[in-house]
């Protein structure tokens, strides 16, 4: 349905996407995050038709776009929606989602998937940024576009109303049988509503794939940071199990090809707390998050750790713990940097 290839834009002498190539499959989403700035809303522009390819090949369906050979916009069947809505505020609920539309029908069915019906007659003003994003949304499925993008359409909603809208959206689009690219700076969104992800820094797609293998094997440091708290610990290669100061792990795929020592990716969820007064750390910080607490511990070598623990189990600033690795999964391996560091390098 959709084929990048290449693709490059250019701002004057400033370049927001280097080589990035991406396929999107029939009725796939695919989430794009990464730090702004980054160049993922340029591949979204590109790929609407509001910017041209500086190089490279865009290909939907049967049409092809690039630096030479343009499409416009309403010639690609490519919808459209922004976290700012961009409904007609003159024109009620209904009227929005049928706009020029010769058949209403789509509309209706969309208003009615939605749970919009009882708000058939309103106008924009009067709806709550929930419904809002819906009547969005409605209004571009019901022109029935062969590609649907996304361009961070939760950003300005509230944490509790975007945990429930981002299901409902995704399962709008799987209704529709829709492919869709969503652009968001938000991982948690990233990670749960794409079938994979793409994880962009300068202009480049650093890595792509299903979101649970991007956060267990990430392809790089950078990968590994931006999808949450990471620490490395420095590690020695076993036959299947690589041995730190904090206990092993087992060894999964993706092992650097020669070092026997490695930097063991480790997250707060893949460590554990037990008080000790022999242990080897001390907890410095807590944090409440409601159904889990935060640690963060200073240890004994003199790095510092991230802890994720149940929100029952309570430990004091300055208590002696002894922190191990609990994970019974691989974790992500990689080469030691040049540069000498502490155990457990704090997260930058």
């Amino acid at each position: 349905m959709l084929e990048i290839n290449n693709l490059c834009v250019h701002y004057g002498d400033a370049a927001a996407v280097r080589d990035l190539s991406l396929t999107l499959g029939d009725s796939e989403i695919v989430t794009l995050v990464g730090p702004t700035g980054c160049g993922k809303t340029s591949v979204l522009r590109t790929v609407a038709g509001l910017i041209q390819p500086s190089a490279g090949e865009i290909r939907i369906g049967k049409l092809r776009i690039d630096s030479k050979r343009n499409v416009p916009p309403e010639k690609r069947r490519v919808g459209l929606v922004f976290q700012d809505f961009a409904l007609f505020p003159h024109l009620n609920v209904a009227d929005n989602v049928a706009f020029r539309l010769k058949d209403r029908a789509p509309a209706e069915r969309w208003i009615e998937q939605l749970g919009l019906a009882a708000h058939r007659d309103a106008m924009p003003d009067t709806l709550s940024g929930g419904q809002k994003q819906r009547v969005a949304l409605a209004r571009a499925l019901a022109h029935a576009p062969a590609l649907l993008l996304l361009d961070e359409p939760l950003a300005s909603l509230d944490a509790a109303l975007k945990a429930q809208l981002r299901w409902e959206i995704r399962q709008a689009l799987k209704a529709a049988g829709v492919p869709a690219i969503w652009v968001t700076h938000d991982q948690t969104e990233a990670l749960s509503v794409g079938d994979r992800m793409g994880i962009m820094c300068n202009g480049r797609l650093e890595q792509i794939g299903e979101p649970d293998a991007c956060f267990r094997q990430p392809a790089s440091r950078f990968v590994a940071r931006f999808l949450g708290d990471a620490a490395f610990l420095p590690g020695e290669l076993g036959h299947t199990h690589v041995h730190t100061a904090l206990g092993d792990a087992p060894i999964g795929d993706g092992v650097p090809a020669n070092p026997a020592r490695v930097d063991v990716l480790v997250r707060p969820d893949d460590l554990s707390l037990t008080p000790s007064a022999n242990g080897n750390s001390r907890i410095e910080w807590s944090r409440y998050e409601g159904e889990t607490r935060l640690y963060g511990v200073r240890l004994d070598t003199g790095g510092e750790l991230r802890v994720r623990t149940n929100h029952e189990h309570h430990l004091a600033d300055g208590a002696a713990v002894d922190t191990r690795i609990c994970a019974g999964h691989p974790l992500a391996l990689f080469a030691p940097e040049p540069a000498a560091r502490p155990a457990g390098e704090p997260v930058a």
